[in-house]
């Protein structure tokens, strides 16, 4: 049982992120006097997961003979998007971050879309991203704060050594690197046409925002393509949206409102470049095995093919 536990416990990304998160907001608290009371950090978590636990409870059969399993709590998922939102969500009033919980976990709940593979449904906005915006649409007295975090080449090192944790136990390095090396190449690319040295892409590159957002935002499993053909035409989208928004229309915030918006069109491109869905139990590239591409083809799988591995 133990056994079992412990190896359930190493193959769920989201313990990894947990920990990576929860550490990045103590650092943030203790090291860099983040601007967010201790207060309010306990009313965002506690209203996130309340959010969970309600929406759970609402999905569970009426019926005492419906055969069909509750939803579980999903406790460890309330718990990214809470502490998501303590990291990059300010206000003065607490009852802002009470409402961005539930908001953050209502959205899985309220805004889905089929998978293209037939399999369920997945979340159409990252949780945290969607509530944000939402927020910032609505006109509430809310806004991220990216300086908080400056700008130190060592953090932003340290928030990839966790993120890489989490990307790589989830099976979505590949997103978060295609979005960097775009948006790395957008900066240096303006750079060069604006006339800047060096100095100044390698200046923007080096934030703690960036970091968080490539690492534990955009690498999203639950709502990024599923083949990794999509995820890397998707982060190339999002980082020329941010650059449109941010350089062309000078607005703030231009990663946010580029991922949410570019979320929107991410059923495109399961359909255009389909994938395995994504499961927490057994993470994946979204690779489809050679027995299942032949069999939606409907070609004949070579002797010797069967899951992709040449046999002798």
């Amino acid at each position: 049982m133990g056994r079992s536990w412990g190896g359930s416990f190493a193959r769920d990304p989201r313990n990894y992120q947990i920990f990576a998160l929860g550490t990045l907001l103590t650092v943030g608290l203790v090291r860099f006097g983040f601007d967010i009371p201790l207060s309010h950090v306990a009313i965002t978590l506690t209203s996130a997961l309340a959010g969970q636990w309600l929406a759970a409870g609402m999905g569970r059969p009426s019926a005492p003979a419906a055969r069909t399993s509750p939803p579980p709590f999903e406790w460890r998922s309330a718990l990214i998007s809470g502490l998501s939102l303590c990291l990059l969500l300010r206000t003065r009033e607490p009852v802002w971050m009470a409402l961005a919980g539930p908001i953050a976990v209502g959205s899985k709940f309220a805004l889905r879309v089929p998978r293209a593979d037939g399999r369920g449904a997945k979340h159409l906005l990252n949780p945290t991203n969607g509530a944000i915006v939402l927020l910032l649409l609505a006109g509430a007295p809310v806004w991220v704060s990216p300086a908080q975090w400056g700008h130190h080449l060592a953090l932003a090192f340290g928030v990839a050594g966790f993120g890489s944790l989490v990307v790589h136990r989830s099976a979505r390095s590949d997103v978060t690197l295609a979005f960097l090396a775009a948006w790395a190449a957008l900066l240096f690319a303006r750079a060069a046409y604006l006339g800047q040295t060096w100095a100044a892409p390698l200046h923007q590159l080096e934030n703690g925002s960036l970091a968080l957002f490539a690492f534990h935002m955009i690498s999203d499993p639950k709502t990024t393509p599923d083949s990794r053909a999509g995820r890397v035409v998707f982060a190339c989208a999002v980082a020329l949206g941010a650059g449109l928004v941010q350089f062309v229309l000078y607005r703030t915030n231009g990663l946010l409102w580029s991922l949410a918006v570019c979320s929107l069109f991410v059923p495109i491109l399961d359909r255009w470049l389909p994938g395995r869905g994504f499961e927490w139990s057994a993470p994946g590239t979204g690779a489809i095995p050679t027995e299942v591409r032949h069999a939606q083809s409907g070609d004949r799988i070579p002797a010797g093919a069967a899951g992709g591995v040449r046999t002798a």
